[in-house]
């Protein structure tokens, strides 16, 4: 068995992926090679012996660069640490599983009995690792700027989504590191009210600023609160005149 004839066998499959991929590959071997786990590739023994692990190492290095293009196209003003902090949320083993399910592309990987067993086909590392040798084989078949194009096309959906968990995650330091690199002043959070009995209270808080409300958010914590509330305070800070 080798790749050549794996092609000929999953042809139809194969093209199938590249439609979902939006990439039309001069070699499908290289998309072949980029679906063969380890333990596939074992179980042939010296009939096959090829799988898709440094694919998936020069995919790793691809979507580091072409995602963090990406990002700092879609986000020419933001600082390094938060693009650092939000390509560090979409290139990651359990993100880049995700994505692979969304693909399916589960379904096409040639997995060893064991893998096949014990359910490799949902496990994050095996897809994780997919989906990077898949961006490897488009690398290898086009070069950068179709690989570039597929993974950003893959991921510019997700830069709100993860942007907004990202901020939240640490808003409060971004806002007051934001504020003070403009104004060399610091925010201020002020508890409004809270509802509920002792054990299960709800705590509403706004985030101020020269006399503006910036943001405003609820949680079982104070601390949550002001979290949420500099979160969206960070999402629209910028429309906001200080001037006076």
């Amino acid at each position: 068995m080798t790749i050549h004839s794996l092609v000929d066998k999953n042809r139809d499959v194969l093209l199938q992926l590249e439609k979902k991929l939006d990439y039309h590959f001069k070699d499908l071997s290289f998309l072949q090679k980029a679906l063969i786990h380890s333990s596939f590739a074992f179980e042939q023994g010296e009939l096959l012996n090829d799988d898709n692990e440094t694919m998936e190492f020069l995919g790793d290095a691809v979507l580091d660069l072409a995602v963090g293009h990406g990002l700092y196209q879609y986000y020419p003003a933001m600082k390094e640490g938060d693009l650092t902090r939000l390509r560090a949320a979409l290139v990651n083993e359990r993100h880049l599983a995700t994505m692979a399910k969304e693909l399916g592309l589960g379904d096409y990987l040639l997995l060893g009995k064991g893998e096949e067993a014990s359910n490799g086909r949902g496990k994050p590392s095996i897809l994780s690792c997919a989906f990077e040798a898949v961006m490897g084989a488009i690398f290898l078949d086009g070069g950068y700027a179709p690989a570039a194009a597929c993974a950003q096309q893959q991921f510019t959906p997700w830069f709100k989504k993860r942007q907004k968990t990202i901020l939240q995650a640490d808003a409060k330091s971004s806002l007051q590191e934001l504020l003070q690199e403009r104004f060399n002043e610091a925010p201020r959070y002020v508890l409004e009210h809270s509802e509920g009995p002792d054990h299960a209270k709800t705590f509403f808080v706004t985030v101020r600023f020269r006399g503006e409300i910036l943001g405003d958010g609820n949680a079982p914590s104070k601390k949550e609160a002001e979290q949420r509330a500099a979160a969206m305070a960070l999402l629209k800070v910028d429309t906001f005149d200080f001037s006076n």
